[in-house]
């Protein structure tokens, strides 16, 4: 089983006492904390914090030599980026004071209560996480560059607010804190999802299930496995998703499908680092990073009650938005060429040519699909293409089926009104409104007209008829 490192930089215990040292160590190792440096000798302090980066100190008072009151003040003004976690026997009011002015981030009693130590750590570490983060997202800013453009290169795009999203994702990347991917069907969710594995450096494997239609107890088996003879057909132990991804990144998509008894297990699970296989009383721990994905709108489930609170929350530690295709109409040459190339070596067929005015008629057209619609699109017009330039027909075609024409569709209207069209306090009369309809559709579509009465729902020669009409 492969065990990620966490931190990324080593937690530094120091004290004198080699009892206390193991102590903390085996309690942060039971919250998949794995990443220490056990210091003895308080003078090897500060050498040590010369030589390597340090995430967190946890200091105690009262040392031979050189005591933590005497290394505070060091430590505080030498590596000021360093959090310092003051333990100690001293149960005194005065000397908390006192080492809280000096720089330290927090103050503990011995015997330090388990849940106390875990959560005061945790804290710190987050924190710095997020520092982190935020001077990467703002030096990439900045530069408006990338450090690993390789991580992002099975994602065909030129988009601007795409482009934003790698940089998030770069600075987020090695967060060991769950991610939430939200986004219409057919954006990409995954292929984002495999771009943060990429860039975390986790040793372990990128884990993807699609828990849409799992009832509770399929869910609990496929994540958590189960012990022989947990249930009837159960003839031998089999290890779950959970496991498999340690030590890497556990994928779930279409979380909001995900039912009210299996949501309370996730959480469970996100809380805790631990969960039972089927059929056993002794919990496992698991240190994979968890990336869920949806495409539905998780507020309104929490609204319906549908979809708990305190998971979502658990859920987007970090969280990204990808647009749909609709908003970046800008990716669309470059996705046509992607697909035409890949859809020839699939089919084993010369790439065919697209016609000039391709690009026009699908910067039209919304694709409620998206990117997947439009690779779907792209395939079955190359695989019944024989020679010469592929057919706008079949194009036309695909987007007919998803646009019904002006006269079967016009005894409906459109059940949310205010995002097709507003108005102005004064209104337009019908003349008016259907020209300013007809010169807009003819902007977008290069003044073709063909493609423009393809939008409008109606005919050629209908368009025709209300040109003439409209400019006498």
């Amino acid at each position: 089983m492969i065990e990620s490192i966490y931190p990324h930089f080593p937690i530094m215990l120091v004290d004198d006492e080699v009892q206390a040292l193991n102590s903390f160590e085996m309690v942060l190792r039971s919250a998949s904390m794995n990443n220490f440096i056990s210091c003895q000798e308080s003078r090897d302090v500060i050498p040590l914090l010369s030589q390597q980066e340090i995430e967190v100190i946890l200091l105690d008072l009262r040392m031979p030599h050189l005591s933590g009151e005497e290394l505070l003040p060091i430590i505080s003004s030498d590596f000021p980026e360093i959090p310092v976690i003051i333990i100690t026997g001293a149960n005194d009011v005065e000397t908390a004071v006192k080492c809280m002015k000096l720089g330290a981030s927090d103050y503990m009693v011995k015997p330090v209560e388990k849940n106390r130590l875990v959560t005061g750590v945790r804290r710190v570490i987050e924190l710095r996480e997020l520092q982190r983060e935020n001077q990467l997202l703002r030096a990439q800013v900045l530069s408006e560059k990338l450090e690993h453009p390789e991580a992002f290169s099975e994602i065909v795009t030129n988009s601007a607010s795409m482009r934003s999203i790698f940089q998030y994702i770069e600075a987020i990347s090695i967060s060991p804190q769950p991610l939430l991917i939200t986004g219409e069907t057919g954006v990409g969710k995954e292929l984002v999802a495999k771009a943060v594995h990429s860039l975390s450096n986790r040793k372990g494997a990128f884990i993807p299930v699609n828990i849409a239609g799992l009832d509770d107890t399929v869910f609990a088996d496929t994540l958590f496995g189960h012990c022989k003879g947990a249930f009837t057909g159960a003839e031998q132990t089999r290890s779950g998703l959970v496991e498999q991804a340690s030590g890497g990144t556990l994928f779930l998509d279409e979380i909001g499908d995900l039912n009210t008894v299996s949501q309370v297990k996730l959480l469970r699970l996100l809380q805790d680092g631990e969960f039972f296989p089927l059929g056993s009383d002794v919990s496992k721990r698991s240190d994979a990073r968890m990336v869920v994905a949806t495409n539905q709108d998780l507020h309104a489930l929490q609204e319906s009650g549908t979809f708990r609170k305190d998971l979502y929350y658990r859920l987007c530690s970090h969280h990204i938005h990808i647009p749909p295709l609709r908003e970046r109409r800008e990716d669309l040459p470059f996705l046509m060429e992607h697909f035409l190339e890949k859809a020839s070596k699939t089919l084993a067929k010369k790439k065919p040519t697209p016609p000039e005015e391709l690009l026009t008629l699908l910067a039209t057209y919304d694709f409620p699909g998206n990117i997947r619609e439009l690779e779907s699109m792209i395939f079955d017009v190359v695989s019944s293409h024989r020679s010469g330039k592929l057919s706008m027909e079949a194009f036309k075609s695909h987007i007919y089926q998803k646009h019904p024409t002006f006269e079967q569709d016009s005894r409906q209207l459109p059940s949310e009104k205010s995002t097709w069209i507003s108005f102005s306090e004064q209104l337009p009369t019908l003349k008016q409104a259907e020209l300013l309809l007809i010169s807009e559709t003819l902007r977008r579509s290069n003044n073709n007209q063909s493609i423009a009465a393809l939008s409008l729902g109606i005919s050629r020669q209908a368009l025709n008829k209300r040109l003439k009409t409209t400019s006498q």
